[in-house]
């Protein structure tokens, strides 16, 4: 009986008409919009093979932190279920790598190293967009994305500190899902996207224990965002 009525009332409200916003907005070859995001930074660290040889270090780990996104938010409709997506953004983030050293009469210590990094964004994305019902419809994205960090410090040199220097560039490749919201005057759409690096970031110096116990560090980044289009 419980069964019955569950399908009952899901046939009624399936029939029940909604009022359909934005009827011909996916009609549009091109549209435009905003985005906000918070992004989380981490790096896969890949620890230097041969990190037992060094006296003075036990450990190296990455802690994510917390930053934002703007970006501008260009798409272009290629059928009725791609879209090509260009969204030049500015994204702000802050990274952290933990060393555990070796400390007075061997007990171990923490030196934390903090990256804060202003990149310019240009990802390209295609969308896959499922069937709209009523007023929304789910996607997942896939794409590249590069990044150039302003605040790289590749070529910044400081006697009283030992820098954990990265390059300027990097490429990363980019998956993620979410749901468009047709509201009445715009289409609201927020999304989780993964990305990581394919370059190896690190500028390595043999001189530097922060450095020279790394072989390689690749981003990777966590970003919940919302879109305006």
């Amino acid at each position: 009986m419980l069964c019955l009525c569950i399908g009952g009332a899901q046939e009624v409200f399936a029939q029940k008409p909604k009022p359909e916003n934005l009827r011909k907005y996916d009609r549009q070859w091109i549209h435009f919009g905003f985005l906000l995001g918070i992004n989380s930074a981490d790096f896969n660290v890949h620890p230097s093979p041969n990190i037992r040889d060094f006296d003075s270090i036990y450990v190296v780990e990455s802690d994510p932190e917390s930053g934002f996104t703007l970006g501008i938010v260009a798409n272009l409709r290629l059928g009725h279920f791609f879209d090509l997506r260009a969204i030049p953004s500015l994204s702000f983030s802050q990274r952290q790598l933990e060393y555990t050293l070796v400390g007075t009469n061997k007990i171990p210590k923490m030196e934390i190293k903090k990256i804060e990094s202003t990149f310019l964004e240009f990802p390209l994305t295609i969308k896959y967009k499922s069937v709209r019902i009523n007023n929304g419809r789910a996607f997942v994205l896939g794409g590249l994305r590069y990044s150039l960090d302003l605040a790289s410090q590749k070529d910044v040199s400081k006697e009283d500190e030992e820098l954990v220097k990265l390059k300027r560039d990097d490429f990363l490749y980019e998956i993620g899902f979410g749901m468009d919201f047709y509201l009445k005057y715009f289409k609201l759409s927020p999304v989780i996207m993964l990305s990581l690096g394919l370059n190896n970031m690190l500028v390595r110096e043999e001189d530097n224990l922060f450095s020279s116990s790394i072989d390689k560090l690749n981003t990777k980044v966590i970003q919940f965002a919302v879109t305006f289009e």
